[in-house]
């Protein structure tokens, strides 16, 4: 590398840069920015290239190519999925009574089992105003009585189709709901 006295010369693996003062045989005395005379060996120097490097880099004509570049419409592959994702359900609603309240303290079970069938119209009913095509109702196995009530409830719907959810996922405590969207709820 070929330096000589006035070079604008960078420094490896440090943030220190300046002006080539002095050089013996293997170390270059540099002056930084602020004024200090450093010394440091040839090879750890690197001389700066000048600005009309980054001119011709960045000059006013490379600039348009890029931006017009840049501005060109450029046809976006629709992101494919998977067959699995495809029939996963969108919107899950998990109706344990500790996930609905704070603490069941003072509750009844019908207070319980009323606070979860609200929830699940409730859910539902939005479900069906954001046209969601299928949500899975998580209500545990237990004794089987809010599992009851909740076909109850999708059966007074002639837009809903009810089955139970994917076993590997769910067990046997969930039920999914199909929504038709062509089709008026009564």
């Amino acid at each position: 590398m070929g330096l000589k006295v006035g070079d604008y010369v960078l420094v490896l693996d440090e943030d220190l840069a300046g002006v080539v003062k002095h050089i013996d045989i293997n170390i270059v005395s540099i002056e930084t920015k602020d004024g200090f005379l450093l010394d440091f060996p040839k090879e750890a120097l690197v001389k700066n290239k000048p600005n009309s490097f980054k001119k011709d880099i960045f000059s006013h004509s490379s600039l348009n190519v890029v931006v017009s570049e840049k501005e060109q419409f450029k046809k976006r592959k629709p992101s494919k999925i998977k067959v699995k994702e495809r029939f996963q359900p969108t919107m899950e609603v998990d109706l344990h009574i500790n996930q609905l309240v704070k603490s069941t303290k003072g509750m009844t079970k019908h207070d319980m089992l009323t606070l979860q069938l609200d929830t699940a119209k409730r859910q539902l009913e939005f479900a069906m105003s954001k046209r969601i095509q299928k949500v899975v109702f998580i209500h545990g196995v237990g004794e089987g009585v809010l599992k009851l009530e909740l076909e109850y409830l999708f059966g007074r719907y002639n837009n809903v189709k009810f089955y139970d959810a994917n076993y590997q996922k769910y067990g046997l405590g969930a039920t999914e709901v199909y929504i038709y969207q062509n089709v008026k709820p009564n």
